[in-house]
């Protein structure tokens, strides 16, 4: 068992996942570094939803390795993934998933307070991440009184109010219309930014994550405006390629093998399934919603 790198707060590789006997995942390896933000980009059906699955420990990988910070994830129990999601990861999906019968803060406090953060700590921190993201107005509204991007709004605070160390976001801007997508995209990876959160997130349209910028032009990269992701990867077929968007001045990461074979490494290894043999989409008490 290969042991990750030093720099990489995840790193995975090698994944095989397969549905029904489909392939979803094939030999896909990817490291990804403390504040760093990721995209994936791909087509529907490409892999994308269950790569986030494997990478934030809702799905067992069929064959390969997921570490984070040094723990071997993909040999934890159910129950030590789920407090691994509880504690340390935080969750952004395509639909809000807010509960109904609570208010808005309510919503983004109830990972802390399922966590035993006090009452009135969580409440604070959750009105906190509501205004950062410019719905404080709405922290006493139920979901149903809310627009769609308000909601969405509310579910990125219940994933960064409680200071995880990754944010995993599946597709956050599928359900919102074109004008809103980029607005909901640099308010998720400003914050992050500003908080030193590190973000994976999936999407099938690549122009929401990435400006056009003609190489070598600094006026078409100013015109293009700031570039939402550090890193764009594309998978197909359940095969990843992809580099550095925005390389910090001497970096050393080698990313050559990655576009050669669209597996990000070389190697391959297998990793233990859990005993239960589960293929969890998801626990409760995850807050994975």
């Amino acid at each position: 068992m290969a042991a990750p790198p030093d720099n990489d707060v995840l790193w995975a590789r090698g994944l095989h996942y397969s549905h029904g006997g489909s392939p979803a995942l094939q030999g896909v390896s990817i490291g990804v570094r403390a504040g760093e933000i990721v995209s994936v980009t791909g087509p529907r059906g490409s892999g994308k939803t269950t790569l986030l699955g494997c990478l934030s420990g809702q799905l067992t990988p069929h064959k390969g390795e997921i570490w984070f910070n040094s723990v071997p994830v993909h040999t934890l129990s159910r129950t030590s993934r789920e407090r691994l999601r509880r504690d340390r990861f935080g969750w952004v999906g395509s639909e809000p998933q807010l509960i109904p019968e609570l208010t808005a803060w309510e919503n983004a406090a109830l990972p802390m307070l399922l966590c035993g953060t006090g009452s009135r700590a969580a409440r604070k921190a959750a009105v906190e991440w509501l205004e950062r993201l410019d719905v404080g107005e709405c922290a006493r509204k139920r979901p149903s009184a809310l627009r769609q991007s308000q909601r969405q709004r509310v579910a990125i605070a219940r994933a960064l109010a409680p200071a995880p160390a990754i944010v995993f976001a599946d597709e956050p801007t599928a359900p919102l219309h074109q004008a809103e997508r980029a607005q909901v995209l640099r308010t998720l990876t400003t914050a992050a930014r500003t908080h030193d959160i590190t973000v994976v997130l999936t999407t099938h349209d690549p122009a929401v994550m990435l400006p056009k910028v003609t190489p070598g032009d600094p006026q078409a990269a100013d015109a293009a405006g700031p570039t939402l992701a550090d890193r764009n990867l594309t998978l197909v077929d359940g095969r990843l390629s992809g580099g550095l968007v925005a390389p910090a001045p001497g970096d050393a990461r080698d990313s050559e093998d990655d576009e050669n074979d669209g597996t990000g490494g070389k190697g391959m290894a297998t990793g233990e399934d859990d005993s239960d043999g589960e293929d969890s989409k998801g626990a409760a008490c995850s807050l994975s919603v």
